[in-house]
């Protein structure tokens, strides 16, 4: 870019210095735009950028006459040159718009992503820690309860061991037999029940 410029101020001072001052016959023209530069927009990572271009209008050229009396040459290398430093001025702008507005774009998801690491996901890990927490309250509790009505169970069976040993030896030293208890299994069920109270049944 500054080599392009160099180059163009360069040619300008040459071509004044072959033709003379034209400057002015330059600025009494018609100044109709030859050139324009078009703005569109481009998504990139959904982040809209805006470029630039560059077109021409197809504007007839004044001041064609410009150079005939000497100096034509040098005149018409200005008009390169400075055609190519405005092309390279324009892609300069869209980049540096470009530039700009992806940084904008990234300082805003830097500080999206500070939030989510710094604010929400220890948010999230410490409501996960205090479920997990719980839930292995819960299953504490649920085993020791387990093995509190297991225990219970147990001093129930030696508690009714302990007394139906404790009946069998005062009936030895008695000299009585002592029947064994009868479990529901055993138990019948028919002698609660007398036949004489049912009434006849006619057919």
């Amino acid at each position: 870019m500054a080599a392009d410029s160099s180059s163009a101020f360069f040619s300008l001072t040459q071509a004044e210095y072959a033709a003379g001052n034209f400057k002015q016959k330059v600025s009494e023209g018609s100044m109709t735009a030859r050139v324009r530069v078009g703005a569109g927009i481009d998504n990139v990572a959904g982040v809209k950028l805006p470029v630039f271009t560059y077109y021409e209008t197809g504007a007839a050229t004044d001041n064609a006459s410009l150079g005939l009396v000497g100096g034509g040459k040098k005149i018409q290398m200005v008009r390169e040159k400075y055609s190519a430093l405005l092309q390279n001025l324009i892609k300069l702008a869209s980049l540096q718009t470009s530039f700009v507005t992806l940084d904008e774009a990234m300082k805003v998801t830097n500080r999206r992503v500070n939030a989510l690491e710094n604010v929400t996901i220890p948010k999230i890990e410490h409501v996960l820690a205090y479920i997990s927490r719980e839930l292995d309250e819960l299953e504490r509790e649920d085993f020791t309860r387990l093995k509190l009505v297991q225990s219970k169970k147990e001093n129930d069976l030696k508690e009714e061991k302990r007394l139906k040993d404790l009946a069998e030896a005062e009936a030895k030293k008695a000299g009585k037999i002592v029947a064994p208890k009868k479990t529901g299994s055993d138990v019948d069920m028919t002698a609660n029940f007398d036949a004489g109270d049912d009434a006849d049944v006619v057919f």
